[in-house]
């Protein structure tokens, strides 16, 4: 989520953060998958960034050259990927279970409460309100489990500030405030400080994972990961990464100019993505699990900053912010929201003492794109195959050979990665 820590500049400069409209949904298109090539992928490593379009991260930004310039060409650029929704969690929901927008997961669950359950479909789509499904909703380390295969989420940052949350499985406790909603600054008691944020961990949300004795080895802190790499035997089939606020480009505009950055000074944007990418990255391909039969998949979370304006409101000047929302692939609304869909919220000050009103004009999370990279991939091969969050889903499944497909993966036409996408290398 475009969070309100950035709105200040936009109240003063009127600033229009991205030009990318909304647009017409994708068409889906079944494209036959190269069985063989994907059937040998046995290790997936996820890393999940933040809030960019796919025109400013793969156009012509100069912040995030080793992306750009070194990943894309060793594997395939996908260019129709889309988020499913904004702000920020649920796409991450989306990712691992299937299940779209709440009211209370498309703003980020600053109270992390329970879901009331009130209904669920032959799909497993939960009708409700709230932020932590009950155990009847299912995700893809469920499954995992089930088939004796194994996962783990890392996190950067968790745990910093043991005040906030743990080291392992960290999260407030149920119904009460999410207190890493903003990043914490550096301070003699937290020398690194802190930006790790709940609602980009969505194992946090499922009363099947946070309940589970389990939880605490499954959801670690992020240099784990460079201890798990050393052997294919103690590396998950299935790796979720986190980074911090900063290196997933959510905070900051990467330029480096004073007051635009992250907490701990460091320029944050496709500048500090960048930076992130190139320590991680080549530690998970130099991996025995990697080379041996491993995928990487790069992708954001949702792209297209909400446009801003200034608008009398019950005559009261508000700050306006419009997310298109482009939705791909035949994406459904779901029972819980709807569309267009309008929230206030009070003045504050860093709103420049303004209300805000948050309006969503499409079920969508926009064209972010998405890298992947693998032994089984052509480098330099291009995708205009429309996928989104549900698709890497479907795709996941398809991989490891886990079923049913969860929530909205088994949605009627969605397709998952297919020959355009496994293309294997000579």
């Amino acid at each position: 989520m475009y969070s309100f820590k950035n709105l200040t500049s936009l109240v003063a400069g009127f600033i229009i953060l991205c030009g990318v409209g909304l647009v017409a949904g994708c068409n889906t298109q079944s494209t036959p998958v190269t069985t063989t090539a994907q059937n040998s992928i046995k290790h997936v490593f996820v890393i999940t960034l933040e809030n960019k379009n796919f025109s400013s991260t793969f156009g012509n930004s100069t912040q995030d050259t080793y992306l750009q310039g070194t990943l894309v060409p060793m594997g395939a650029l996908l260019t129709q990927y889309y988020g499913t929704g904004h702000v920020s969690l649920d796409n991450y929901v989306s990712m691992i279970s299937g299940q779209p927008s709440s009211l209370a997961t498309q703003t980020d669950c600053a109270e992390y409460q329970d879901f009331s359950l009130s209904s669920t479909d032959s799909n497993g789509i939960a009708t409700g309100t709230g932020c932590v499904y009950p155990a009847s909703v299912k995700t893809l380390p469920d499954l995992l489990t089930a088939a004796n295969l194994s996962w783990r989420g890392y996190m950067e940052d968790m745990g910093n500030d043991p005040t906030r949350e743990s080291a392992a499985c960290g999260h407030p406790a149920l119904n009460t405030r999410d207190l890493t909603q903003s990043p914490e600054a550096p301070t003699t008691a937290v020398p690194n400080g802190d930006q790790y944020a709940t609602r980009h961990n969505p194992f946090m949300y499922f009363h099947t994972i946070i309940d589970s004795p389990s939880c605490a080895t499954n959801v670690v802190a992020l240099p784990q990961l460079k201890k798990d790499l050393a052997a294919a035997s103690s590396t998950p089939n299935f790796v979720f990464i986190t980074p911090n606020l900063c290196h997933d480009g959510h905070d900051g505009d990467g330029t480096g100019t004073a007051g635009k950055g992250c907490v701990n000074g460091e320029p944050g944007g496709l500048t500090s993505i960048d930076a992130f990418l190139k320590e991680w990255v080549p530690l998970i391909m130099a991996s025995p699990a990697y080379q041996q039969d491993g995928m990487i998949v790069i992708n954001f979370d949702e792209g297209a900053p909400p446009t801003p304006a200034v608008t009398m409101v019950s005559g009261i000047p508000t700050l306006t912010l419009t997310y298109p929302g482009a939705p791909c692939c035949g994406q459904q609304t779901g029972p819980n929201v709807t569309r267009p869909y309008i929230t206030d919220y009070p003045a504050s000050a860093a709103t420049g003492g303004m209300p805000v009103q948050l309006s969503y004009a499409g079920i969508g999370g926009d064209q972010t794109g998405a890298v992947l990279i693998s032994p089984f991939i052509k480098p330099g091969t291009v995708s205009n195959t429309p996928y989104n969050h549900y698709s890497l889903l479907k795709s996941l499944q398809d991989i490891y050979s886990v079923t049913p497909y969860l929530g909205y993966a088994s949605q009627p036409g969605l397709v998952g990665f297919g020959s355009d996408v496994y293309v294997k290398s000579n």
